[in-house]
């Protein structure tokens, strides 16, 4: 049976190389799919670590990526694992508990070592780190039973499926204004749940111009329909405002559970978005021999551009480790 299920576990090796590989890629997403894919067809020994825990797991379809609309998150990961191992990649099924710098070589190069819940480990020249982000839903009574489903957060990722209908935006901070406002490109009927945040004048200004509801009396619970979807919002004064999409701006965090050694630096996002990894050009980090790519440096990328930024991050590692090699290759001849 040719499934993404069936896909995925034919060729997720239980065990990890015992030599010496190019580069470790913490995270089997788009971006360290991508990163990886760039790697093996530079004929870099790459392995790729993953969890199989990608952040749209719930969405039944990526939207916005040329060439993939549609297609669902397992199948787009499933056929991007089957790339890196044409080349010689290696995947392996695993979580990082933790992850450290090693003793340097004897002509200085860095080395990495993570170990899996599985006791088992493996050392690398390069770490790229493509871990993605964790979700901090609002603490609302019911709300987070509906993530991905009837409770969306992007109107690129979400909009065109949820257009024209009755759609409902949890207020919890200034850019909830925006969202509201941009969903309203896609359906005429918004209501905005002031959940803990006041609107100043200018954004009830901009509602009223738009058409767009202000509520403004506390939530009590999300309601759900027979059919499992979203029927409302109960308020705290009983009311049921009656709503079959909902909108959340989460807080983003990057997920570096296991990597806490590694001592990268992280950053707030503006707007109370949340963290994430400080990075430069391609991903670099202040840490000599680790890149960041994807949703871990970028909350706000989608699929097409997680793919982008962890392609660069891989052509960057490996054109760091041509030099390295290079290098290398002089000194032993100088020597000689």
């Amino acid at each position: 049976m040719n499934t993404p299920e069936a896909l995925q576990s034919s060729f997720l090796p239980a065990d990890l190389p015992a030599d010496l590989v190019d580069a470790i890629v913490i995270g089997g997403g788009a971006a360290g799919l991508s990163g990886a894919l760039m790697l093996a067809r530079s004929r870099r020994s790459v392995v790729v670590i993953d969890s199989g825990t990608p952040r749209n797991a719930p969405a039944e379809g990526i939207h916005g990526l040329l060439g993939n609309e549609g297609t669902p998150p397992a199948e787009y990961l499933a056929r991007g694992r089957a790339e890196v191992q044409q080349y010689g990649g290696i995947i392996v099924a695993g979580e990082v508990t933790a992850s450290r710098s090693a003793e340097p070589s004897a002509d200085g190069d860095l080395r990495f070592t993570v170990t899996l819940t599985d006791g088992q480990e493996l050392t690398a020249r390069c770490l790229l780190v493509a871990t993605g982000l964790r979700d901090e839903l609002p603490e609302i009574p019911g709300l987070a039973a509906h993530w991905g489903r009837g409770l969306v957060h992007c109107p690129f990722c979400h909009g065109w499926e949820v257009r024209d209908e009755p759609i409902g935006i949890i207020a919890t901070r200034p850019a909830s204004i925006h969202q509201a406002l941009m969903f309203r490109q896609l359906s005429d009927d918004i209501t905005v749940f002031t959940h803990g945040f006041e609107p100043d004048q200018d954004a009830r200004e901009l509602c009223a111009a738009r058409g767009i509801r202000l509520v403004e009396t506390g939530i009590q619970e999300i309601v759900a329909a027979a059919d499992g979807g979203i029927a409302g919002v109960r308020l705290i004064d009983g009311e049921l405002v009656s709503r079959t999409v909902l909108v959340a701006a989460t807080v983003m965090h990057p997920r570096l559970d296991g990597l806490e050694e590694l001592g990268l630096t992280v950053e707030e996002v503006p707007g109370g978005m949340g963290e994430k990894v400080s990075t430069g050009f391609a991903g670099t980090t202040e840490v000599p021999g680790v890149w960041v790519a994807g949703n871990a440096a970028d909350p706000s990328a989608q699929v097409g551009a997680s793919a982008a930024g962890g392609a660069l991050s891989g052509g960057h590692l490996n054109g760091m480790l041509v030099m390295a090699d290079a290098a290398e290759a002089r000194a032993a001849r100088i020597s000689a």
